[in-house]
């Protein structure tokens, strides 16, 4: 049977176990289902073949199987299935978590930010997209809800403050990437100023005190898993002591026969191991959170003393200040979100583990541990501190220890950090102790509860590997509990298997590298004098040879001894003269003009007479 044909029985078999699983009133999801195919198909004890799935009674025998595991509510191996699934398809880092976040806050933005880049408006409608850029600002720093009236009255103020209405032509004018980043920019610069403002108490009644709310919700939170953990420790120890006293008494094996302690170790061992990821995210929060306090506390008071009153200010002072703040208080934000994950996260983990209150009650549990020695993690490590392997007594095998390797706390190791020996040997999941040696096989690192675990493991390790491996198809829980997914293949993840479509497909692992190579490692050896040219050389000693022949004369005076020779350099002045107009000028003759007989005459007859005596103009 080809691959694509394998693959289209498996998407009918999945399709049918959902279809009989919802027909008897359990709804499954297509992952969880692809899970447990797999995971039957893996089990020695069912005798099926990995790689193919022919005869009909085959395939209805699988769906049979696979409905009746899950449909066995009680079963702790499917409760275990059910949380390594619910927590791979749901569960994200820090920066994952915070990247979805902001590209689904942008791509519920992006219609409004479409449409005041987009628009062109006349003059008598620049108030409108003005309204348009507060109903932003508003929602993209997520303090106030912009359907309250004196929110919308303060983010405007602070608005009108750093960009007011009259440059909305200017803003309008902007390419589309400008506009976005000063739509950006101005959403953190009212965040500042309203946070600002906030402080002094003049605003600010909408906006939470998201670092008062958080320095009480993250210890919270912190102590639910903490105590969420400890319940895990407390358990997983006792039901190691029953496997133990199982293994040692053959009476108390048959008793117990019938009790899964075994599926219900391994469910609260990968419990345990999520809560310790949740309560390390949990604790990286609380530092966070810690170290903007003292940001924020450092910069408002900062920005306090900065303005102190003054009546005008420098934006260059007050402005990067003000982006500070709202940085910071983004921050908090994201905080806010990652409590809020980890809080839901936790209390949806719990319902997985319900199943051991179920087989284990109180009562039962106490009776049962009746004479049997209850060892911590902590005390079966402290019991082994002064146990070591002898290097001498092994010729081919490499051992680490804290004092002979770099990084020892760091080493990758193997089955999540329980011992290599007890997994598939005894299907204990028992601490290992890096004191006692890490034994280095094929690049990869092994821990033992003892040193005698130590010795037995290192005889033949591809055996005892092999053991595991085994012990992992019997109960397919320990794949992801013991990090073996590189001994399976062709079973991909639960991230990698959210489609049907991609179930079968292998997991592929890539990272980031890099290399470097220096450009002369060895110091440089060119001899410069080197010529390769014949004629070059020939000119060279006939150069040398005229230099032979030639002499050098000097002398010096006394004014000239122990002197040196200096010069200067004066650019003379040039009179240089323009003319940018010509004067001119005329003169006109004075008007002159006699009048005869205005003081009497000889005769009363005498009549007045006009001279005119003006000279012409030619004389002048």
């Amino acid at each position: 049977m080809s691959c694509d044909q394998n693959e289209s029985v498996i998407k009918k078999i999945i399709s049918e176990i959902g279809q009989e699983c919802a027909a008897r009133g359990q709804t499954v999801s297509e992952t969880l289902v692809a899970f447990v195919v797999k995971a039957v198909v893996l089990d020695p004890r069912n005798d099926f073949n990995v790689d193919q799935i022919r005869a009909k009674n085959d395939v209805q025998n699988l769906i049979q199987l696979c409905v009746t595991k899950l449909l066995d509510t009680t079963n702790p191996s499917l409760s275990t299935i059910k949380m390594q699934v619910y927590f791979d398809m749901n569960y994200a880092n820090r920066a994952e978590l915070l990247s979805e976040q902001h590209r689904i806050v942008e791509g519920k933005l992006a219609p409004v930010v479409r449409d005041i880049t987009d628009s062109h408006p006349h003059v008598q409608e620049t108030e409108n997209v003005y309204r348009k850029i507060v109903g932003y600002v508003l929602l993209s720093s997520g303090l106030g809800s912009p359907t309250d009236i004196e929110v919308v009255r303060e983010v405007t103020a602070a608005l009108q403050s750093v960009f007011p209405q009259t440059e909305i032509m200017t803003f309008i004018s902007l390419s589309k990437k400008k506009k976005e980043q000063q739509l950006k920019n101005l959403t953190m610069l009212v965040t500042g100023i309203r946070l600002y403002n906030k402080e002094c108490g003049k605003g600010g009644s909408s906006i939470d005190d998201l670092p008062a709310i958080l320095n009480e919700a993250i210890p919270s939170a912190t102590q639910t898993v903490s105590e969420g953990l400890n319940a895990c420790h407390v358990l997983a120890h006792q039901y190691t002591a029953l496997l133990e006293s199982m293994q040692e008494d053959l009476q108390r094996r048959t008793q117990l026969s019938s009790f899964k302690l075994k599926e219900a170790l391994f469910n609260v061992r990968q419990y345990e191991a999520f809560l310790c990821i949740l309560l390390s995210d949990a604790i990286t929060s609380a530092q966070e959170v810690e170290k903007m306090n003292v940001q924020f506390a450092a910069t408002m008071e900062q920005l306090k003393n900065t303005v102190q009153n003054k009546v005008s200010i420098d934006t260059k002072e007050v402005f990067p200040l003000f982006v500070a703040l709202s940085n910071l208080w983004t921050g908090f934000q994201d905080e806010i979100l990652l409590l809020n994950f980890l809080t839901n996260m936790t209390n949806n983990l719990q319902q997985f583990s319900e199943v051991q209150s179920q087989l284990f009650p109180e009562e039962v549990l106490t009776s049962l541990l009746e004479g049997v020695t209850v060892k911590s993690d902590e005390e079966r490590i402290r019991e082994t501190m002064g146990t070591r392997v002898n290097v001498s007594d092994f010729k081919d095998q490499e051992w680490l220890f804290p004092e002979t390797t770099d990084n020892f706390d760091q080493l990758l190791i193997q089955y999540h950090g329980f011992c290599a020996h007890a997994i598939g040997v005894k299907g204990l999941t028992l601490p290992g102790n890096p004191a006692i040696g890490i034994l280095k096989h094929k690049e990869r690192c092994y821990v033992f509860s003892s040193r005698e675990a130590a010795y037995t493991f290192a005889q033949d390790p591809d055996k005892f590997i092999q053991l595991n491996v085994e012990k992992a198809k019997e109960h397919a829980e320990l794949i992801q509990l013991l990090e073996l997914h590189h001994q399976f293949d062709y079973l991909a993840p639960y991230a990698q298997a959210r489609n049907a479509d991609k179930y079968l497909m292998k997991p592929k692992t890539t990272c980031d590298s890099s290399t470097q190579t220096d450009t002369h490692i060895l110091p440089p050896t060119i001899v410069t004098s080197y010529e390769w040219n014949e004629w070059e050389m020939r000119r060279k000693a006939i150069k040398l040879a005229n230099l032979r022949r030639k002499l050098t004369h000097a002398m010096q005076t006394d004014l000239s001894h122990m002197r040196r020779e200096n010069s200067t350099q004066v650019y003379l002045s040039k009179g240089v003269s323009t003319q940018t107009k010509r004067d001119n000028s005329s003169n006109v003759p004075r008007p002159q003009i006699f009048l005869e007989g205005l003081r009497g005459g000889s005769s009363p007859a005498t009549h007045m007479v006009k001279v005119d005596l003006t000279r012409a103009v030619d004389e002048t």
